[in-house]
């Protein structure tokens, strides 16, 4: 079958001298891939999870769950786009960590605001909303910088949001803002990348805010991604988040939606893979997007005519690898101390996981509850989750193989 992806393209050109310059792949943390292949069952359960929604009709939020590099900020990003473009009103939120969602949404908020009071269905309510969200931003606590906003209307509606946080102020100019998308025959979707790192109380009163939306019948959901763990974290926010949400796994590529994310963007250019080098790439990387589009992009540029063999992708190999610890897999690794790094390197000689958290501290040579803060010191930190009790996995693929380079078997001294 990759055979056939590989040889489908008649008009490519053997023979043709590789361009840099017509590098296609992207191999950047967030960069759109030239192809998404793979997600359009999930992109058109999206929207048509929207799509009831302007017309009054119910529809769960979705939270995208997967680990590191399986490209879930490149999928919302799409379907905030795919959003907009059916006329939906968007929210976007992309580092919820250690911020207050309020002064993020609130000048977003108003853009909305501003173009639905453009609606006549929807102008009166708009225009009540935004006079609210006046009062609102002078209740905020703190300052709010850049995030000032400057509004000319008065406040004399400021009693509709009179405090600055989502389980007050901020939840009545969301109603109201529903009410307005509803009025235009809208919608009004928050999308939110890293859901996982949202703190308790502000996770809390997101679904509150949900809660109320969805009991008044308006047409505003959330469309989120993250890490695992998020579930649980969502779970125990509330006792009735689970009736809120449905939790979409994204994993990695199958064989042939992989084939076809490294053939596809080449044919575009006149360059063809041969099937065999296309199946070790697919092979070693998993089908994980990320590890794809570098390795893929590597195999570019080592070639120097198309069609790219299997001799040019295994001398990629290198350069990919080495690309891949300094710009993918330090990043993770300079957030750690040195006793995490510890822990991580014990765990990586198991293997890829996921592993008994009784195995993992016989081999730092303790005991389960001694290391079990640093077990949750870890999870809080994105770097392992749990996929069932005791048992403990990484969250970034082969991150077991990047500490076993860059800690070695026989030298276990902590590397800063």
């Amino acid at each position: 079958m990759l055979v056939g992806l590989c040889c489908q393209h008649n008009f490519t050109n053997f023979g043709l001298l590789m361009n840099p310059i017509s590098n296609p792949y992207m191999p950047g943390a967030g960069l759109p891939p030239p192809v998404l292949a793979g997600r359009e069952a999930l992109r058109e359960r999206v929207r048509i999870g929207m799509a009831r929604l302007r017309v009054g009709r119910s529809a769960k939020s979705v939270l995208m769950v997967g680990l590191h590099g399986v490209g879930k900020t490149v999928l919302l990003e799409q379907m905030r786009l795919d959003a907009e473009g059916e006329g939906v009103h968007t929210l976007w939120i992309d580092d919820p960590e250690q911020r207050s969602l309020p002064p993020v949404l609130a000048p977003q908020l108003r853009l909305v605001l501003l173009h639905l009071s453009q609606i006549e269905a929807a102008q009166d309510t708009a225009q009540r909303a935004l006079s609210a969200l006046a009062g609102f931003t002078q209740a905020l606590e703190g300052p709010l910088n850049d995030r000032l906003i400057d509004l000319d209307f008065d406040t004399e509606a400021a009693g509709l949001a009179e405090h600055g946080h989502l389980e007050g102020g901020f939840t009545t100019l969301l109603e109201h803002a529903g009410l307005a998308a509803k009025q235009a025959s809208s919608a009004l979707v928050l999308f939110i990348d890293e859901f996982h790192c949202i703190e308790a109380a502000q996770l809390s009163g997101l679904i509150v805010v949900l809660q109320r939306c969805a009991q008044s019948r308006l047409p505003i959901m959330v469309v989120g991604a993250g890490l695992p763990q998020l579930r649980a974290r969502v779970g125990n926010a509330k006792a009735y988040a689970e009736r809120l949400f449905d939790y979409p796994a994204i994993g990695p590529l199958s064989e042939v939606e992989a084939a076809q994310a490294i053939v596809q963007p080449a044919a575009e250019e006149g360059v063809a893979f041969d099937a065999e080098a296309v199946d070790l790439i697919v092979e070693k990387t998993r089908g994980y997007p990320f590890f794809l589009q570098a390795w893929a992009s590597h195999a570019w540029d080592a070639a120097s005519t198309s069609p790219i063999s299997l001799a040019d992708v295994e001398r990629a190999w290198t350069p990919a690898i080495v690309s891949l610890d300094e710009r993918f897999f330090r990043a993770y690794f300079d957030r750690l101390t040195p006793t995490e790094k510890q822990y991580l390197r014990a765990m990586a000689d198991l293997g890829p996981g996921p592993h008994r958290s009784g195995e993992i501290a016989d081999r730092r040579g303790r005991r389960v509850q001694a290391v079990a803060p640093l077990r949750n010191g870890l999870i809080g930190k994105g770097m392992i989750w749990s996929p069932g009790h005791g048992d403990t996995a990484f969250t970034v693929p082969f991150f077991d193989e990047f500490m076993q380079r860059i800690m070695p078997c026989d030298d276990r001294r902590v590397v800063s």
